[in-house]
């Protein structure tokens, strides 16, 4: 399979979708005045949750936590909040920030997901947009070698950021999460409490405990599941999140 893209300026890949940002990138995107969202998942080390072959790229991006009697893997991405166009593009469909973009926008339309291969189908790119212009995929790989190191430096954050993502969202009061496959849990959280926080944290021992995490499933029938593998779940309506569903309706 052979793949040339060409940005055609058309401004969709920045509305309508939450970018995630690396730690650094989620204190500038506050400090810049705009909204971060936090979405949690995690999966149990019995795999529940979990397709076998993504098991070692999930490991690596999650903290292993505690919930009830049993352990769990928390990944927690930090993204741009963006309903609507990004606070960013201007006018003429010009990001403000372009020296300065965020890891995952330099990276797109490829993904960073090793699990998920590109498609075009999948991405809001006109149909112009694929008929010309630099290859990126020859014969199934990527040929592009600069766009191969930041997709390797966007996953390298993730597993570097994880710890600390954990104990900012326990300075945070983020304690719930959703399980891998059937849906996340989603915060906005007060970004003047979410910059103090970064800040706090990093002035903190690493080693500093952080506190169990706690389920919010889709439906009964999961909930009995992860209750059998002695994780917390939790009974009450979401208060300061929201729950999104992955599952088939």
């Amino acid at each position: 399979m052979n793949t040339t893209f060409s940005c055609i300026g058309c401004g969709k890949c920045c509305t309508d979708h939450h970018v995630p940002l690396t730690l650094d990138e989620a204190y500038m995107w506050a400090a810049d005045g705009g909204q971060v969202i936090v979405l949690v998942e995690a999966f149990l080390p019995n795999g529940l949750g979990l397709p076998t072959a993504q098991r070692e790229h999930a490991e690596r991006r999650s903290v292993r936590v505690r919930s009830g009697i049993t352990d769990a893997f928390v990944a927690i991405t930090f993204a741009a909040y963006n309903a609507g166009r990004c606070r960013n593009l201007d006018a003429e469909n010009l990001c403000r920030i372009y020296e300065r973009r965020p890891l995952v926008c330099r990276i797109y339309p490829m993904e960073i997901n090793p699990h998920i291969p590109l498609n075009k189908a999948a991405k809001d790119c006109p149909p112009e947009s694929w008929e010309t212009g630099p290859q990126l995929i020859v014969g199934g790989a990527l040929v592009d070698k600069d766009l191969a190191q930041l997709i390797e430096r966007s996953r390298q954050a993730d597993r570097e950021d994880i710890a600390i993502k954990d104990r900012i969202c326990a300075a945070l009061g983020i304690r719930t999460t959703a399980l891998k496959g059937d849906g996340f849990t989603a915060y906005l959280p007060n970004m003047a409490a979410f910059a103090a926080a970064i800040d706090q944290v990093r002035l903190q021992p690493a080693e500093q405990e952080t506190g169990e995490w706690q389920f919010h499933l889709s439906g009964d029938d999961i909930a009995r599941e992860v209750l059998a593998c002695g994780a917390r779940v939790v009974t009450e309506a979401a208060v300061d999140y929201t729950f999104i569903s992955l599952r088939a309706a």
